[in-house]
Order: C-alpha cells, then structure tokens, then sequence
C-alpha cells in the first residue's frame, strides 16, 4: 500500500510538472546593442559631446599655462613687481581652480548625456525583450553577454526575434 501510493504522488507529481513545462531563452544583448543604428548613432553624439567638452578644457589650460608662463617671464626680467607677482600668481591659481572644476562638470555632464541617449534605446530593447518572450512562451529569458549561463541550447537564443522585432537585419 505504501509503495502504491509513493508511485501514485510520483506520477501525480511527473504529470503536474510535465504539463507546467518552462521554456528558457538567451540573448546577447552586446551583440544586439552593437548592432542597433540608435546606439551608432547615440555613440557618434556622446563623442561630438565630448569633443566639445575636452576642446573648451584644453583652450583653458592653454590660457592658464600661456598667462603663467607671460608671469614668470616678467618676473625673470623684472619688469613686475613683487607684490604684483603675488595678486597675479593667485589669479591664476583661481584659474586653476577653475579648471579643476570643470573637469568634474564634464564627468558629470558626459555621464547626463549618456543617460539621455541611451535611457530610451536601452527601454526600447527591454520593451521587445519582454514582447518577444511573451509571444514564445519563454519562463525566462537570460542576458548571455553578462556570462551567467554555463550552458545554453543555441536553439534558444532569442536575440534574432527582438532584432526582428526592432527591425535590425
């Protein structure tokens, strides 16, 4: 009696698992972010951003280093006095400062600018993620470029249908 009714749960227990069967995919989101013209496009902006940026760093520095270098050749000459010296060395150094300053401001700015441009492509693939899962019945669908998964039927891999799905051959 007791074997009976341990086979019986395990076959209750075979049938109620075969029938909930889950379905598991892949997608290599490196591989399909590359692949997106937004993010080429998104890409080539953030690098104009930041040559813009870099470029109004460089022509302070270049005035810093051209007024300190003008400072410390009236200073060898003599043609300025030592207290002047002194008002004009803290000047510069305020530059500095200044320049310093904008450094972090261009961090922070890139950082912005990057959050703009790729917050709404990045929404956009989750969106079609999310789509192309519910439409095949996936359980689960892992991201393989984050190289979590040990093993993955190739079959799986749903990175083809949210191409589609996004238009991307």
């Amino acid at each position: 009696m007791n074997k009976t009714l341990i086979l019986s749960f395990a076959f209750i227990a075979l049938l109620a698992t075969a029938g909930n069967a889950q379905k598991f995919g892949y997608c290599n989101s490196s591989v399909l972010l590359s692949e997106l013209p937004e993010v080429k496009a998104a890409d080539s902006d953030l690098k104009d951003f930041q040559t813009q940026l870099t470029k109004r760093g460089q022509e302070m520095v270049k005035s810093l280093q051209d007024k300190s270098a003008e400072l410390e050749r009236k200073k060898e000459i003599g043609t300025i006095a030592p207290k002047d010296y002194d008002v004009q060395s803290a000047k510069l150094a305020e530059e500095e400062e200044k320049i310093k300053a904008y450094e972090q401001e261009v961090y922070t700015k890139l950082g912005q600018k990057r959050e703009d441009l790729f917050k709404p492509i990045l929404d956009k693939v989750n969106k079609m993620m999310q789509e192309v899962a519910i439409e095949n019945k996936f359980t689960y669908v892992f991201d393989s470029s984050t190289q979590v998964i040990v093993y993955a039927d190739e079959s799986l891999d749903v990175t083809k249908l949210v191409k589609a799905k996004l238009g991307v051959n």
